[in-house]
C-alpha cells in the first residue's frame, strides 16, 4: 500500500534495500542455481528445438516432454544471462551465446556442459569445505576413490568425461597447432594425447612432420589418425607416462596433462619426458597460465575444479618455470593462443 504523496507504482518490483546482498555476492551465491538450470535445458535438449526459430514454452514442452510452466521459469532465468531471449509474445529464441548448447553443430559445448554440471562435479563441490581443512580431493571425499580410478570402474562416467573433454579440447587443437611453427621434418611425440586430436591438427599443418601418439593402450586404440593425408607419418603407442615415454622426439607435447596433477606427480611425468628427450629437444606444455594480481580469468575457476576433482592445479608463469627447471628443462617462452591454454615452450638441458 502506498501513502500520501507516494507516486511509486504499487505493482513495480521492490528495489533492493541497503541491507541486501551486494550484486557480486548475490551472483556468486546463486551460481549453482544457474548451473542447475543450464543442465536442465541441456539434458532435455531444449536448444535443439530452437534451431529453426523462436517457440513458446508450451511448444517447447510438447517437443521435449517437459512441463511448460516449469520450463518457462528455467528459461526465464537463463534469458537473464544472455543465453535465451523472451519476446513480448512469450516466445523464446536462442541467443548467439547459447548456440553452442545445440548438439550436432560445429564445436558444440553440449557434452562439456553435461560434464561440468554432472553430479561428479556437483558432489565434489559439496565437499570443498573438507578439502579446505587439508583433506583429500573433494571428489575422493564424495566418492571414496580417486577420480581416475573411479573412471576406470564406471564406463558411464568415463563416457561423460571423455565426451566433455573432447568438446573442450576439440576447438583448441587447431588454434594450438596454428600457434606454433614446427620445423620441417620434425618428430612430434604427443604424450597423454588421448585419441590424437591435437597431433592430427599438427600433422595436418606440416606435411613433412612425423608423429607419435602416446597414451594408455585402450585410449590410443580409438585414435583419430586414419586419414589419407597422414598415412605413413604416424604411429600409436600405448604405455604409462609415469614410467616412460617414447624416445627420439624433437618435440614433446603435454596438452592438459600437468594441470591434472600436483607438483610431485607432475615432476614424475616430466622426468619420463626428460629421460626420453635428448638435450635441446623442445617440450610444449599446453595448459592455462594463471595471471597474477587477482585478475579475473577462466583459469582461476578451472584451478578450483582441478583442486576439487583430482588434486591438480593451474600454474603461473613463475610456477611453470620452477617446475620445469626441477625436471631438467629451461623455460624459453610462453605463447598465448586465442583459446584458454597457452603454449609453454621449454628446452631440455
Amino acid at each position: 500500500m502506498t501513502g500520501p504523496g507516494d507516486s511509486r507504482d504499487p505493482l513495480a518490483p521492490a528495489r533492493p534495500s541497503a541491507s541486501s546482498a551486494p550484486p557480486v555476492l548475490h551472483d556468486v551465491m546463486f551460481g549453482h542455481v544457474r548451473s542447475a538450470a543450464l543442465r536442465a535445458v541441456a539434458v532435455h535438449r531444449i536448444p535443439d528445438h530452437l534451431a529453426d526459430g523462436p517457440r513458446t514454452a508450451e511448444e517447447l514442452a510438447a517437443l521435449s516432454g517437459t512441463d511448460a510452466a516449469v520450463l518457462r521459469r528455467v528459461l526465464r532465468l537463463l534469458a537473464g544471462r544472455g543465453l535465451f531471449h523472451e519476446d513480448e509474445q512469450g516466445r523464446f529464441r536462442l541467443e548467439p551465446a547459447g548456440q553452442p548448447l545445440r548438439t550436432g553443430v560445429a564445436h558444440s559445448q553440449h557434452p562439456a556442459v553435461l560434464m561440468i554440471t554432472d553430479p561428479m562435479i556437483a558432489r565434489s563441490a559439496g565437499e570443498l569445505p573438507r578439502t579446505l581443512d587439508g583433506g583429500r580431493s573433494s571428489f575422493e571425499l564424495a566418492y571414496g576413490s580417486p577420480f581416475f580410478e573411479h573412471l576406470r570402474k564406471s564406463p558411464e562416467d568415463r563416457a561423460v568425461f571423455d565426451a566433455g573433454m573432447a568438446a573442450f579440447s576439440g576447438p583448441e587443437d587447431e588454434l594450438v597447432a596454428r600457434g606454433y611453427a614446427f620445423p620441417e621434418g620434425a618428430r612430434v611425440v604427443d604424450v597423454g594425447g588421448g585419441r590424437g586430436g591435437l597431433l592430427r591438427a599438427v600433422l595436418d599443418r606440416g606435411p613433412s612432420l612425423e608423429g607419435v601418439l602416446f597414451d594408455r593402450p585402450a585410449t590410443v586404440a580409438g585414435h583419430l589418425l586414419d586419414e589419407p593425408g597422414l598415412a605413413g607419418r604416424w604411429r600409436a603407442e600405448g604405455g604409462d607416462f609415469f614410467e616412460a615415454v617414447p624416445p627420439g622426439g624433437d618435440f614433446y607435447l603435454l596438452k592438459h596433462i600437468l594441470h591434472d596433477w600436483n607438483d610431485e606427480d607432475a615432476l614424475r611425468i616430466l622426468g619420463s619426458v626428460r629421460r626420453a628427450a635428448a638435450a635441446g629437444a623442445r617440450l610444449l606444455v599446453v595448459d592455462a597460465v594463471l595471471p597474477g594480481g587477482g585478475v579475473p580469468h577462466p583459469a582461476v575457476e578451472l584451478d578450483i575444479v582441478m583442486l576439487m576433482v583430482v588434486e591438480g592445479r593451474e600454474r603461473t608463469a613463475a610456477e611453470f618455470e620452477e617446475l620445469l627447471a626441477r625436471a631438467g628443462f629451461r623455460l624459453h617462452r610462453i605463447l598465448p593462443t586465442p583459446s584458454l591454454p597457452s603454449i609453454v615452450e621449454a628446452v631440455a638441458v
